[in-house]
């Protein structure tokens, strides 16, 4: 019998920690644990992911699981939009539009060198070029169609596209193709089979292309067709196990995977050049996917996203495990409020203070968060909600506020050290809904609100704090603004969306930050909204809830890198106007409290944990 040298050419080594790049099967004894070890083998799975920032179907996506894009579409309940987003493997970021509203087109190529062809609403010829920054029209297709499926993973040069419905042939579709060199293109071989398709129904590259799935008015509708291109002639090749009319998938001609019809729309099978296999149930429900796009260079690792709500998942084959960044319930407040501007701490050393409780207005209840349950601290001297704050749980600083007897702003400051509040220096400006950062010796408020101030009531000025006095800075930020999110320390700070009442009016998507002295913009929000939480630093935010018109409670969830906001996993529950973990990371953050609309305001309490990789190791036991 060969032993494990023979069988992996390694040795088994004798080391004190379990080693950082192991292959597959590799074994090993962990002195530390007195454990003999081995890497699991590499195994698939689905997992969710961060959604779009705008929700979409029939769209357009190409290139691969950490570098894709996804363009133009349709949101319900039938507006054609030409919004593009590219992915980074962890969100979504909002880039150049699609110069049309094209929808159901084909697509192929890389986030950096892509091509959309023709598309619907109505027929279209038209193709453009993408460079990673900007469109540019390319070559016409022979004739005008939609629902076409393009076979050109990983190259915009060798592609060849299956055309699905054209003027002339409606639903019962076509068998024609075509191919794309990058700059033209010329009329294929036609199909055995003719039918119409979703927008992700090819794989492979224009010399060895796959095929899968359609739909054929008349009835049966629903096809299983799988055809294979060798760069001359396609070929029959092994049938779907489910009938599915618009599939979405990704990868090469001899390992696809693919999203199915059964059940509810959200199988999922694999191809591996012969036959297919039933995977994973995908977590993608009605219609999911099946009127969605997908996108990945090898069928170990691609996204599939679509309607209704702009949800995702992920496809990964590895030896690692996988857990997907997600919301979960945490310990409720004992005080439902809103209106509270921020909150102070880390998930787990957190602290809520102040609000809005019905019928009051302006409570000075405070409690703190150990990232189970909020136990009631003492209270603030002076009741307000819409506090300009930052700090810790042990030494927080809150300042402004709405002050509900004069039904305006505040100018009064309190310290926290743990166990008490104490009145600190006021503001030069009385205001409330004030962006606050920093600590509670080097403080910052930024913008705000007061019925007496022109114009518009808003302001841009910038307040800094040394821990007993606060100095105007006469440097302004760049919007006047107030409850947008307001993040990281005195010299590196950033505020990020907000309410402004002029050039325009309404909510913001713009970001700014601070070095100390001056501001200066910074990368532009997916979704302009106000009343968010916020955690982080200048450079690592995590902005979310908030009020986003049309969605006025929302779950929205952006990161910022210190140059670009990407999507995460959304709120279980949208809302706004709650408190975040000022103190929190992008990977460990609360929200507490909140606006829910009709009744009103809540106590409940989410936590966010980012994505976690780890490597799949066994120890080897004997029974």
């Amino acid at each position: 019998m060969a032993g494990y040298n023979e069988i992996k050419g390694l040795r088994v080594k004798y080391l004190s920690a379990d080693p950082s790049n192991a292959e597959d099967g590799q074994v090993w004894y962990n002195s530390t644990s007195g454990n003999l070890r081995v890497q699991g083998i590499g195994v698939g799975a689905w997992s969710s992911a961060a959604p779009l920032s705008t929700a979409r179907y029939l769209a357009n996506g190409f290139g691969s699981q950490t570098a894709g894009v996804y363009s133009a579409g349709q949101t319900p309940p039938g507006t054609n939009v030409a919004n593009t987003e590219e992915y980074n493997g962890t969100g979504w970021t909002t880039a150049t539009s699609f110069p049309s509203t094209a929808t159901s087109g084909g697509s192929g190529g890389t986030a950096t060198a892509g091509v959309v062809m023709g598309g619907g609403a109505p027929y279209r010829s038209t193709s453009f070029k993408y460079d990673g920054s900007s469109w540019t029209a390319t070559g016409a297709l022979p004739t005008a169609a939609d629902n076409i499926s393009a076979c050109g993973t990983g190259t915009q040069t060798n592609i060849i596209a299956a055309i699905g419905r054209t003027p002339s042939s409606g639903n019962a579709g076509t068998n024609t193709s075509v191919t794309y060199n990058g700059s033209t293109f010329s009329s294929g071989p036609n199909l055995n089979t003719a039918r119409m398709y979703g927008g992700a129904a090819g794989t492979g590259t224009g010399t060895a292309g796959l095929i899968f799935g359609g739909f054929i008015d008349p009835s049966p509708n629903a096809m299983t067709n799988t055809e294979e291109y060798d760069g001359s002639a396609w070929t029959n090749a092994g049938a779907l196990n489910v009938a599915s009319s618009f599939p979405s998938g990704f990868g090469t001609q001899t390992l696809t995977v693919a999203q199915v019809k059964t059940p509810n729309y959200g199988g999922s099978e694999q191809y591996n050049g012969s036959t297919w296999s039933a995977l994973p149930n995908t977590g993608l429900t009605s219609p999911g996917g099946l009127y969605g796009n997908a996108a990945g260079t090898t069928g170990n690792a691609g996204w599939i996203f679509g309607y209704p709500s702009g949800t995702g998942v992920e496809w990964n084959f590895t030896a690692n495990t996988v857990t997907a960044g997600a919301w979960a319930a945490g310990g409720n407040m004992n005080t439902p409020r809103k209106a509270m501007g921020g909150a102070f701490g880390t998930q787990t050393a957190g602290l809520a203070a102040g609000g809005n409780s019905a019928p009051n207005e302006g409570i000075v209840d405070s409690e703190e968060y150990n990232g189970i349950s909020w136990t009631e601290g003492n209270n603030m001297n002076t009741g307000r909600g819409w506090l300009a704050c930052c700090g810790t749980q042990t030494a927080a600083l809150g300042s402004g506020g709405y002050d509900a007897p004069q039904q305006d702003g505040d100018n009064k400051t309190e310290e926290y050290d743990g166990s008490s509040w104490t009145n600190g220096g006021n503001l030069n400006q009385e205001m409330y809904g004030g962006m606050g950062f920093g600590t509670q010796t080097a403080g910052v408020k930024a913008g705000g609100y007061n019925n007496s101030l022109p114009p518009g009531n808003v302001t841009a000025q910038t307040e800094e704090y040394d821990g007993s006095s606060w100095t105007v800075n006469p440097n302004s930020m760049g919007v006047a603004r107030y409850v947008g999110g307001g993040t990281g320390t005195a010299t590196a700070g950033l505020v990020s969306g907000g309410y402004r009442y002029s050039s325009p009016a309404g909510r913001t998507d713009i970001t700014e930050e601070y070095d100390g002295t001056n501001w200066t913009t910074g990368g532009t929000l997916n979704i302009a909204r106000n009343q968010t939480g916020v955690s982080g630093t200048q450079t690592a935010t995590l902005l979310f809830g908030g009020n986003s018109a049309p969605v006025t409670y929302s779950g929205h969830t952006e990161a910022y890198d210190g140059t670009s906001w990407s999507t995460r996993p959304s709120l279980a529950t949208g809302r706004n106007g709650g408190g975040g973990s000022f103190a929190g990371t992008t990977s460990s953050a609360f929200y507490a409290g909140g606006s829910l609309g009709p009744p009103g305001q809540t106590n409940a309490t989410e936590e966010f944990t980012g994505e976690t990789t780890a490597a799949n190791i066994v120890d080897i036991t004997t029974s």
